[in-house]
């Protein structure tokens, strides 16, 4: 049996297909990418965003196939059979395995056949519904916004996922350039070391010493090199490029970060906390949706039609092909109301169902903010301490410098050994990458208490300056 409305939703979604099958091209990056530039790269490549939007196009397109609920329903009719035309008389309760024959019973029962037919079509219309197709449409928009919210979270954590990777990527990138003044240091002092055995001032272990740790320091070198490398490869995924070379410009991260972000605490514009309310408002759509099915249903309707039969009211038969076209036609209009009485207890329950589910989801909205709530006063934990650590790493640095020049110094004059000098220089090593990552991690510390409050939009400028 064909339907309009059906058509007419088909043809919506296929309309849907053809537009997400246009994917967009991706994007490559031609030159080193600011934090901002990274991201906004994530968001228009990377492939998550466009399973999003594809989520929210089918929904948008389940708002156009709950409208058709608005259209009339024409219904078509053509059947052909050939069949006895043997009858009783008597009633049988409505099924749909025995086939109902019309006519007068006949005396004679016979295994003869002949051809009967029936074509029409059925034109039928509700005039009004008491609310429930707005109901089921205003279910289908709020199933659109819950998909947009989803795509928001989407797009979100796809921010932060880029912004989290930049940073590491640029973290790696100190660590590499702390690593490689520590080599030309430890090259430095074991060329000292070498002239001074050479002229037999200084042990021969000296110099053995002096390359143990001159290779050590390649060593970690190449380690550092091997996770910066690592780094922007993960960088490239996120950014919908994977397996190709990306830079990054982190000049902006050297500056200094604004400590001041979301200083009221309120999580109110987290994309998670309009995507549960989206999910609140669906809930409540349906729980209208179902109080409003419990209700008479009014139909227009008029039909035109036709029936053929080569069986005669005396019990013969025509016989050839008669009957096969139908040759008696008829037509028909007319109002019908049904309304099913014993369905308003299961519509209560149905209305009980809903009531918890709303319930559920906001509860469920309630333990979102709690868990914002925390992220947000431990991302203000992790800024103090990571602005206290970054007041104390220049001290650090300049202390272990002193140390080493001191050593050096010691050691020229023969009042140390190798082993003070290498001592030295380790720590300096790690008091520059200390140093070098401090100023990072104030901006980590502040986008993670951005990304709890649901917006980076201020660290994102001042990063990418």
């Amino acid at each position: 049996m064909f339907r309009l409305n059906f058509q007419l939703a088909c043809c919506a979604v296929l309309s849907a297909a053809v537009v997400l099958g246009q994917d967009a091209p991706v994007e490559h990056p031609s030159a080193p990418l600011t934090m901002q530039a990274a991201v906004d790269l994530a968001g228009h490549n990377y492939p998550g965003i466009r399973v999003s939007l594809a989520e929210v196009a089918a929904a948008r397109s389940g708002v156009d196939l709950a409208k058709t609920a608005y259209l009339p329903r024409t219904d078509l009719r053509l059947g052909v059979n050939r069949a006895t035309r043997n009858n009783v008389f008597g009633l049988i309760l409505p099924n749909s395995v025995i086939p109902a024959i019309s006519g007068p019973v006949q005396d004679d029962s016979t295994i003869t056949s002949t051809f009967g037919s029936s074509a029409g079509v059925l034109f039928s219309y509700e005039p009004f519904d008491f609310g429930l197709r707005r109901s089921n449409v205003q279910v289908a928009e709020a199933l659109e916004a819950r998909a947009e919210a989803g795509r928001a979270v989407t797009e979100y954590e796809i921010s932060l996922a880029a912004a989290d990777a930049y940073l590491r990527a640029a973290a790696t990138q100190r660590a590499v350039a702390a690593a490689e003044a520590t080599v030309e240091r430890m090259q430095v002092f074991n060329d000292t070391v070498d002239v001074l055995v050479k002229n037999e001032l200084r042990p021969g272990a000296d110099s053995s010493r002096a390359r143990a740790e001159l290779a050590r320091a390649r060593s970690e070198l190449i380690r550092a090199d091997e996770e910066a490398a690592k780094s922007l490869v993960t960088l490239a995924q996120w950014l919908g490029v994977g397996g190709e070379t990306v830079a990054i410009e982190w000049a902006g991260l050297a500056g200094d970060p604004p400590l001041i972000v979301g200083d009221t605490g309120s999580v109110d514009a987290h994309p998670l906390m309009a995507a549960q309310d989206a999910q609140i408002a669906v809930t409540g759509a349906r729980r209208t949706a179902i109080e409003k099915e419990w209700r008479p249903t009014f139909e227009l309707q008029s039909a035109l039609y036709g029936r053929g039969t080569g069986a005669r009211i005396d019990g013969t038969f025509q016989g050839g092909v008669h009957g096969i076209a139908p040759s008696e036609g008829n037509w028909a209009v007319g109002f019908n109301m049904n309304f099913n009485l014993m369905d308003y207890k299961q519509n209560r329950v149905k209305q009980q169902i809903e009531t918890h589910h709303l319930e559920r989801e906001k509860a469920r909205k309630d333990g979102v903010v709690q868990e914002l709530r925390g992220e947000v006063a431990r991302a203000r934990i992790a800024v103090d301490a990571a602005v206290k650590i970054a007041a104390n790493t220049p001290i650090e640095l300049d202390a272990a410098r002193t140390l080493e020049t001191q050593a050096q110094a010691r050691y020229n004059a023969k009042l140390s050994t190798v082993v003070e000098v290498a001592d030295a220089q380790r720590l300096l090593r790690q008091a520059e990458v200390d140093n070098a990552l401090a100023r990072l991690g104030v901006w980590r510390a502040l986008f993670a208490q951005a990304a709890a409050q649901g917006n980076m939009d201020e660290l994102l400028t001042a990063a990418s300056r």
